[in-house]
């Protein structure tokens, strides 16, 4: 036999590969193969629609807005008031695409400050604002 027998006193391992079954999938593979090959010499017309591909958008503008710990407002690394700020975030709410505008506000300012500014950009219809944290150079 092909595993060895089942006699007891044999009580050493089969040193044999049995290679019955891969011989079994082989050849059934190889009849798979016969049938199928004179398939794929057919050829069948298909129309397939043509592809249009659409433009990329362009990346938004990205606009750093900091917030120190005593609460003066910078835009771009240029000091500003709050009036000012106002007009600046009208005029990113109206552009098309909208900037992404990064918020750095220092660990040390009052959210008052920060939920000030984040009332303007609602008012001012700016979608795209976000907080950056942890970074070491505060937007510098």
């Amino acid at each position: 036999m092909a595993f060895g027998g089942f006699e007891q006193n044999n009580q050493q391992p089969m040193s044999e590969i049995n290679t019955t079954p891969m011989v079994d999938v082989m050849l059934v593979l190889l009849i798979i193969f016969m049938i199928t090959a004179p398939l794929m010499t057919q050829s069948i017309q298909v129309n397939l629609p043509a592809a249009e591909g659409t433009p990329t958008q362009e990346k938004p503008e990205i606009i750093q807005l900091q917030i120190s710990a005593e609460g003066a407002l910078s835009w771009n690394h240029n000091t500003l008031d709050e009036s000012t700020l106002k007009q600046y975030l009208q005029e990113a709410g109206k552009q098309q695409p909208q900037p992404e505008i990064h918020v750095f506000a220092d660990e040390a300012v009052r959210y008052e400050s920060v939920a000030k500014v984040m009332a303007q950009a609602r008012d001012a219809g700016v979608t795209q604002l976000g907080f950056v944290m942890g970074a070491g150079d505060k937007g510098e």
